[in-house]
């Protein structure tokens, strides 16, 4: 691997890179040259990604809520790159928690932070070094739930808004280091998300007790079309990903950019529109007004 890295002189590495978002970001970075590494949820996203890069692309199966996993991983990544250090960290991994917060077990919301917050705080902290030797630039790919809440999404928009704020420290944090930060607000995506998100919907509602059901039925359901709605429309996977290849290399660094017309509306509302409007928005956007 070190006479590729040699020959690229550019690096790069995404979490959650064996599907989706993940995978289409890679395969883009090192069709652009990069090296790339990556984590993946199995050996057989590996062996795909190996196998669809040409080499380029290296994931490890990596568990993003141990942190001794994370830094055994960048660990790996940061000894093959030697002085040369990392260029690009996507910060890509994550997961979705849909649902009524007096529904959901508090154990599913902790395993959303888990993932999108604790995760993402030790990939971050164990790149430093590696980020610091090439004043290299980290990209947290964010929502625009985190800016326009949805109900039955709680979880979501949550962790994602904690990771902007970590993401705004830690822009201050590394600046003079020579570290840009940007977030990545993402729309929709027809990504693979959209089935996994149909599946999870269906586990929730199936899931209810009579009681439950009682409540939230109904409304929950139509917050399931309207969610799958947005999702089967949005925009296609490879199109996202070479958005934020793009936030990735734009100089100078932006600190906070859409990716799709679907966010970049709705990061325009959350600026403009008071929170009675935003209100009237939400319930509108789920088919609950």
């Amino acid at each position: 691997m070190s006479p590729t890295i040699r020959d690229s002189g550019r690096s790069a590495a995404v979490t959650g890179a064996g599907g989706g978002l993940g995978r289409d970001i890679a395969l883009g970075l090192a069709a652009k040259g990069y090296v790339v590494f990556g984590t993946a949820m199995s050996a057989a996203e590996v062996r795909d990604l190996k196998d669809a890069s040409g080499g380029r692309v290296s994931l490890t199966v990596c568990d993003m809520t141990k942190e001794e996993s994370v830094r055994a991983w960048a660990a790996g990544v940061s000894d093959a790159l030697g002085d040369s250090g990392l260029d690009i960290l996507i910060n890509n991994a994550g997961i979705l928690t849909p649902g009524p917060i007096e529904v959901l077990p508090l154990d599913a919301i902790r395993r959303e932070f888990d993932v999108n917050v604790f995760g993402a705080l030790s990939v971050i902290n164990a790149f430093l070094p590696a980020l610091r030797k090439a004043r290299g630039r980290i990209v947290q790919v964010s929502t625009w739930t985190a800016s326009v809440p949805l109900p039955f999404n709680g979880p979501s928009g949550a962790s994602k808004a904690a990771m902007e704020v970590f993401a705004t420290v830690y822009r201050a944090e590394l600046k003079r280091f020579g570290i840009d930060v940007v977030v990545a607000a993402a729309g929709n995506m027809k990504t693979g998300g959209p089935a996994k998100t149909a599946a999870a919907l269906k586990r929730v509602a199936d899931g209810m007790t009579p009681e439950q059901r009682e409540l939230y039925g109904k409304t929950f359901g139509s917050f399931a079309a309207a969610l799958n709605g947005m999702q089967n429309s949005g925009l296609d996977s490879a199109a996202a990903a070479r958005r934020v290849i793009e936030l990735a290399e734009q100089v100078p660094a932006p600190s906070r950019a859409p990716v799709g017309a679907d966010a970049a509306e709705m990061l325009q509302l959350a600026r403009e529109k008071s929170d009675v409007e935003q209100d009237a928005l939400r319930l509108q956007l789920v088919g609950l007004s």
